[in-house]
Formats: structure tokens, C-alpha cells, sequence
């Protein structure tokens, strides 16, 4: 059977698509979609990726939303804290014995973000 090699995307609308392009950069460092040839695209550094449709009545995000994105981090405190300095609220702060840290923030269109520093 073959399979899929990973995320090659993720397409979603958006009310001000340019705004949430330039809130990813600036606050999570993720790369806008290359428009030529020039533009450096954002490329993942390899690890897990979690792939779990959730039961449509769920309550570990929004009810109004019909997905949640979670970004792995490589230390999640220096993370926090540069979104705080950035006025972002930061909540949902714990840890998963075995798996990791998590915290959430949204971006301005209310999407929930899962920020995730897996276990070494």
C-alpha cells in the first residue's frame, strides 16, 4: 500500500487572510506560502505528527470551529513567554506524563492554537 510522506499543507479561509499570514510570522515564525521562485518556504523539522479526527460534540476546542491546529515546540517556556511579551494570551498550560507540555493561544480570528513540547 503506499502512503502519504507527511503534511504537505493546510488550506483554511480566513476573514483577512493577509492578517493571519503576517500574525503566523511574526509570532510563530512560519513562512507565508511562496508566491515566485525567491520566497523561502516554511520547512518542518522532522518529528511526530498527529493525525485524530475528534467526535463532532467535542469539548477540548471550540464548539464554533471544526478544527485546532498543534504546532510541536522545542521549549515550550521560551515560547510562552515570548507570546506574552507579545500580549498574547497564553492558558491551557500543562503536562502529559510520557507525552509532553502543552499551552494554547488563538490566533486573531479566534482559531485555537495547542502549542506542544513533546517528551525527549
Amino acid at each position: 500500500m503506499q502512503k502519504v510522506q507527511g503534511f504537505g499543507g493546510f488550506f483554511f479561509r480566513a476573514k483577512n487572510p493577509e492578517g493571519l499570514v503576517k500574525w503566523y510570522q511574526d509570532h510563530l515564525g512560519i513562512n507565508p506560502a511562496p508566491t515566485n521562485m525567491e520566497m523561502e518556504p516554511w520547512v518542518t523539522e522532522s518529528g511526530v505528527t498527529v493525525f485524530s479526527p475528534f467526535d463532532a460534540d467535542t469539548d477540548y476546542f471550540a464548539a464554533d470551529k471544526t478544527f485546532m491546529l498543534n504546532f510541536r515546540v522545542a521549549d515550550m517556556d521560551a515560547m510562552v513567554a515570548q507570546l506574552k511579551s507579545a500580549d498574547i494570551e497564553v492558558s491551557h498550560e500543562s503536562e502529559m506524563e510520557g507525552i509532553g507540555r502543552f499551552a494554547r493561544i488563538h490566533d486573531p480570528e479566534g482559531n485555537t492554537i495547542e502549542l506542544w513540547e513533546p517528551t525527549s
